[in-house]
């Protein structure tokens, strides 16, 4: 192992904001010494991920801020990955995220880094595991990841995230189809947010009836109404995410389905060295015009 990366990683370990920003970029953009650095992560079950997912305009990223705030005054130290869309100029994430969460971006216990999308489905980034891993290496007490907001294609969080809070508002549209949506059957904690406004009370009986349907005669889904630009209701959602954690005494068959499809793009990754599209097509533009050309036969040549 490289000594640079051995020292990354022990400042990693040690909390180092500016190394676990450095072992990200690196990680992400899969850069020299990624592997090596990847390979010395161990499992830490000290530091929980809590996924916030909802549609756009379901204000996660000010219910992410009510929940640090609660959290700060609890001493706990948090890891923020927020992750935005990607800028259509250099796919880079447009960073609303330092925006919004401006009075805790130089805050010693929170740690924000912003992520694109680069175009992966389900509003995370194709590099989340890995950056995740990296994140709970260092000595955090949660690592809250705010997905872009894509709506029901969100439901890879539910397979990152050891808890997943699933925000909804009155005005997210039909009622009835937000209850249908897909995103609805990975909360382990439903939000209203916006509580104060029209539409509220009935968003959250709807989501009271769907809670207890699903529970089959299990425990329900906790629902939680919340204010969150005026710190309402978060003491209780707090608490139920702290219940819902504690509670947890097996690792989700979600999680393990999330963590078997990515060890084979791994492999595929692994196998596909070396072999680049730009030199399959090359290589069809002269075979193919040859009378025995055959396609399955040309693909061996790659095996």
């Amino acid at each position: 192992m490289r000594n640079d990366i051995k020292i990354l990683y022990q400042q990693v370990r040690e909390g180092n904001f500016r190394a676990i920003a450095r072992a990200i970029t690196i990680v992400e953009n899969e850069l020299d010494g990624h592997e090596d650095l990847l390979l010395q992560l161990a499992e830490n079950r000290h530091a929980r991920i809590v996924g916030i997912t909802g549609p756009p305009g379901a204000g996660k990223s000010t219910l992410v801020n009510a929940l640090l705030t609660h959290w700060l005054k609890e001493n706990k130290k948090i890891a923020v990955i927020a992750v935005d869309p990607s800028s259509p100029f250099n796919y880079g994430a447009l960073l609303g995220d330092r925006i919004r969460m401006s009075e805790y971006y130089t805050h010693p216990n929170i740690f924000i880094r912003s992520l694109a999308t680069r175009g992966a489905l389900g509003g995370l980034n194709s590099r989340i595991i890995e950056i995740t891993d990296v994140v709970k290496e260092a000595p955090f007490d949660i690592v809250l990841v705010e997905t872009v907001g894509v709506g029901q294609s969100e439901v890879e969080i539910a397979g990152l995230a050891d808890c997943t809070v699933v925000t909804l508002v009155p005005e997210a549209g039909d009622e009835v189809q937000t209850l249908k949506a897909g995103i609805m059957e990975i909360a382990n904690i439903f939000v209203v947010n916006k509580a104060d406004r029209d539409g509220a009370e009935g968003l959250y009986r709807n989501l009271r009836i769907l809670a207890h349907e699903r529970a089959n005669g299990g425990a329900e889904t906790p629902v939680v109404k919340t204010i969150a630009t005026e710190q309402k209701g978060l003491q209780e959602l707090a608490a139920e995410i702290t219940a819902y954690l504690a509670a947890q005494n097996a690792v989700p068959e979600k999680r393990v389905h999330l963590l078997a499809e990515k060890c084979w793009q791994l492999v595929q990754a692994q196998r596909m060295k070396g072999i680049s599209m730009a030199d399959i097509r090359e290589g069809i533009a002269d075979a193919i015009s040859r009378p025995d050309f055959n396609l399955y036969a040309f693909t061996r040549r790659y095996l």
